[in-house]
């Protein structure tokens, strides 16, 4: 059922999310789909979405190909990376890839609280809220 879920929550989003600060739209789309939250790993790039009663995990492409350090958290790289996706200057693997630079080993979005929080290798971390949106197709196609 929540590969059924994700599924649509995906072609909707694909439909309706502006080209810029699409985020809110995106996860707006899984949480009217029953999907509560979404954990990413990185490097490996897993995906893990959760909703109330079942989870279903998106293996990836990992970002690097061999054993190596994880980066030393840098929060104001990871600011930076997080604002060239919200203004659509990068794309999601561009943005994956910055993160993972900028120390991020994993990231959780919470759609019920409407927050991502992103964690280093030694329990840094970093919180932003993301604004509530509303999935009106007229209200967004002068986004699109």
């Amino acid at each position: 059922m929540i590969s059924k879920n994700l599924q649509r929550a995906l072609l909707k989003a694909n439909q309706i999310q502006p080209k810029v600060n699409s985020f809110p739209y995106l996860v707006e789309c899984f949480r009217q789909e029953g999907i509560v939250k979404n954990i990413w790993h990185l490097p490996s790039c897993d995906s893990f979405y959760f909703s109330e009663s079942e989870s279903l995990i998106n293996p990836g492409t990992p970002l690097i190909g061999r054993v190596g350090p994880c980066p030393t958290f840098d929060q104001a790289a990871l600011i930076k990376a997080l604002r060239a996706d919200q203004a659509g200057k990068t794309t999601f693997p561009e943005f994956l890839s910055a993160a993972w630079k900028a120390g991020v080993i994993r990231y959780e979005v919470d759609f019920i609280k409407r927050q991502v929080t992103y964690f280093s290798a030694f329990g840094e971390e970093y919180r932003e809220d993301y604004p509530a949106v509303t999935l009106d197709r007229e209200a967004t196609k002068n986004n699109l």
